[in-house]
């Protein structure tokens, strides 16, 4: 829960900024100097790519848990219990051993979706961020079919 309140707060302080650069964007527009009017559009662009990007991390969020309790609901989620350092975070070696299984679960079924989200968790847990979220959002992309 505490999750989704940082979340919610980020984004709503997100929204204030994106909300407050587009008023000075209106009012650079006004002002009808052509240097002023050039930044004016620059900072229009810089809500709108905001406003998307705040969109698609909010989906891939909900999206994700949404797989996660399905998983859980099946009692299908990764039982392994790993080390972990003091602040929480798994221990690499630990998640780079039970590595190798997952990996060759998607191998086996490349279009299961929970094979591919249960990779996304071994990946997070080995501490690889940007391929966790890809297997991730493959999970997304095949549940969705």
């Amino acid at each position: 829960m505490t999750t989704r309140i940082s979340v919610a707060l980020m984004a709503a302080l997100l929204v204030l900024y994106l909300v407050l650069v587009g008023q000075r964007a209106v009012l650079f527009l006004a002002t009808g100097e052509p240097v002023a009017i050039a930044i004016g559009i620059a900072l229009l662009l810089l809500p709108v790519v905001g406003v998307w990007a705040l969109t698609r991390e909010i989906l891939f969020g909900v999206r994700a848990e949404k797989l996660g309790r399905l998983l859980e609901s099946s009692n299908e989620l990764p039982d392994d219990e790993l080390p972990t350092r003091p602040s929480g975070r798994v221990e690499r070696d630990a998640a780079d051993e039970i590595f190798p299984r997952y990996k060759a679960e998607v191998e086996a079924a490349p279009t299961d979706w929970k094979a591919w989200y249960r990779l996304g968790l071994a990946y997070d847990g080995a501490g690889d961020r940007k391929r966790a979220r890809s297997a991730i959002r493959e999970a997304i992309h095949l549940h969705g079919r």
